[in-house]
């Protein structure tokens, strides 16, 4: 009786939390991001638009007024346009929806998308019908998870755009990427003759008019010639140090991915191809790997039961060795013995 109260007992407290246990928990569908602006917005973005705007400050409110005056007015016209020109590609790459047509004509962004279910789907997209958007899509299309949605002529989903980059918006996105890359090469090269000017000649960086108020060599302007700052050299220094490494490390990057996307062009291959053709190769040279091995593990087997069978015929035969070899012996011995007399 006892034993059946514990029990009774048990399940009654049992069975509350596993009924609690198989309650599933409700969560929202997501909804598929129309652009770049579209929330929930990525940090990249910030640490992207907050390097542009510093570069910017950097570059035509320090550095370029240290120039000489037939070279200050170039800079500013070449480095203008070189920064208006991004900005406005940049806006554009971002503001863009790379969505395929049928998604854009006939997709309601403001309802959320379907849960994929691969019981009934091997794919998200076969015979080019997507499941999750419900509607016909272009051969290149693939349906990009960061944005939930079919993306014509999908590349990558970049998260410094927040935004996926595709056949619509591709051309902007390398015009980016290529005024990006030339706007911090002139910030490098002014760096360069601002440092190689302050060492050699000093007196060429001080060409301003303002300067002839200023008797110390160690005071320096900044922001000519709206807002002129009096700052130390050590200031200047340390800023222009910490901007030429920034400038080089985003160049690197930014260089690195221009000449790739310059051979994807080559190759007429989006990144998604790319990836895909890459992974392929790794794949097959892995079961090529695992095939030679397989083919050694079998060599070797075999000739471990090869020099098994040997080593037991080898057995077998040495007692006839043997046997012939005492024979050969004792017939020598009878020969060489003397006769009995």
């Amino acid at each position: 009786m006892r034993e059946m109260n514990i029990c009774g007992v048990n399940r009654s407290r049992v069975l509350p939390e596993a009924q609690a246990s198989n309650v599933k928990k409700i969560l929202p569908r997501p909804l598929s991001r129309v652009n770049g602006w579209s929330p929930p917005l990525h940090s990249f973005q910030a640490i992207s638009w907050t390097t542009y705007l510093a570069m910017s400050i950097v570059t035509f409110g320090i550095f370029i007024p240290f120039l000489p005056t037939s070279w200050k007015y170039a800079a500013y016209v070449v480095m203008g346009g070189l920064s208006l020109f991004h900005l406005i590609v940049h806006l554009i790459t971002t503001t863009i929806d790379p969505a395929d047509t049928n998604v854009r004509l006939k997709k309601d962004y403001s309802e959320p998308v379907p849960t994929f279910d691969r019981s009934k789907h091997a794919h998200v997209i076969q015979n080019q019908y997507c499941h999750l958007c419900e509607v016909t899509v272009s051969k290149k299309a693939k349906h990009c998870s960061s944005c939930n949605k079919c993306v014509s002529g999908f590349d990558h989903h970049c998260k410094w755009l927040n935004n996926c980059v595709g056949s619509r918006n591709y051309r902007f996105f390398f015009c980016s990427v290529a005024s990006a890359a030339a706007a911090l090469l002139g910030t490098m090269v002014i760096l360069l003759y601002i440092f190689i000017q302050y060492f050699v000649n000093p007196d060429e960086l001080r060409t301003d008019p303002l300067y002839k108020e200023i008797s110390s060599k160690e005071i320096w302007l900044l922001f000519l010639p709206l807002w002129p700052v009096p700052v130390k050299t050590s200031v200047v220094l340390s800023i222009a140090v910490v901007v030429f490494l920034l400038a080089i490390a985003s160049f690197v990057l930014l260089g690195h991915l221009l000449i790739f996307h310059f051979y994807l062009i080559a190759k007429n291959l989006s990144t998604f191809d790319y990836m895909m053709k890459t992974r392929f190769q790794k794949n097959s040279h892995s079961a090529e790997k695992k095939e030679l091995s397989v083919r050694k593990r079998g060599t070797i087997s075999q000739e471990k039961s090869n020099s098994t069978g040997w080593s037991q015929s080898s057995q077998r035969v040495e007692p006839q060795k043997f046997l012939l070899s005492t024979l050969s012996q004792q017939s020598n011995v009878c020969f060489i013995a003397p006769a009995p007399k």
